[in-house]
């Protein structure tokens, strides 16, 4: 675990450096990120306007707090483990080679290569948004917490069982691409705006209610026993994630791909 520990930390700042190099490039696109998302409080703002107090059992604060949640986790999983997202190419090109002769956990040398520079902007609207609209509530941001780290890891728990298809079915990017897409989504709307059969599917296949509903749920009325059950979900779903890596793993077929990595 220590070691493992270690290569995390020495991702983070090699990742982090990287991206520092070019210091204008990394502001940019993560200002730019935090910019565009933020147009979507005004889109908000102005259906409860027309609408009401409520939609779907929402208040507007509601909103902002799983928008928050959203953002930041998906920054958080973007910012650590963004290479999850070019795994189907690894796999399909050969080059998960160079991730396979070097002595450390494979999944985890995968996961930490790269890093995302407008995920920052992700992470940091989420802080913004709470920093705004709920800074003098301090259970809201315990569970804020709570809720971008849950969704953090289960993000990135998803992109990878939609990319590990690629060692069964071939070059298939675009499952990763909508299985991410239809997270977002599941995540940004109430969730009763949904069909009982599409909420089943987001506390299941696709766990976006675990990940941002329930926090929201906790911050409204906390529950001992949902909070140790969402996050037993959670670790269930994570591991049956790199359980899943592994078994693909034994098809993986070499390339015989020489790449360096600097």
């Amino acid at each position: 675990m220590r070691k493992h520990l270690k290569i995390f930390a020495c991702y983070f700042r090699l990742n982090l450096a990287s991206a520092l190099e070019y210091r204008a490039s990394f502001f940019t696109q993560a200002f730019g990120m935090a910019l565009s998302n933020s147009t979507f409080i005004f889109f908000w703002w102005i259906a409860f306007q027309q609408v009401g107090d409520t939609i779907a059992g929402y208040s507007f604060e509601n909103v902002l707090f799983i928008w928050a949640v959203t953002s930041s986790g998906y920054g958080l999983s973007h910012i650590l483990f963004a290479n999850v997202s070019g795994l189907s190419k690894l796999i399909v090109t050969g080059e998960l080679d160079t991730y396979l002769l070097q002595p450390c956990n494979v999944l985890l040398n995968v996961l930490c290569a790269k890093t995302s520079l407008s995920a920052y902007g992700d992470l940091l609207y989420g802080v913004i948004l709470m920093l705004i609209f709920l800074a003098g509530n301090p259970s809201a941001w315990l569970w804020f917490l709570y809720g971008t780290l849950m969704t953090g890891a289960l993000f990135t728990a998803i992109n990878l069982l939609a990319h590990t298809l690629s060692f069964y079915w071939g070059n298939v990017p675009l499952l990763g691409q909508l299985a991410e897409e239809f997270t977002i989504n599941f995540s940004m709307y109430p969730e009763n705006i949904y069909a009982p059969a599409v909420r089943a599917l987001m506390y299941s296949l696709i766990p976006a209610g675990i990940a941002v509903h329930v926090p929201l749920r906790l911050f409204q009325q906390f529950s001992p026993g949902l909070a140790l059950a969402s996050w037993g979900g959670a670790v269930i779903y994570c591991a049956a994630a790199g359980f899943f890596f592994y078994r693909g793993l034994r098809r993986y077929e070499s390339g015989n791909v020489i790449v360096t990595r600097i």
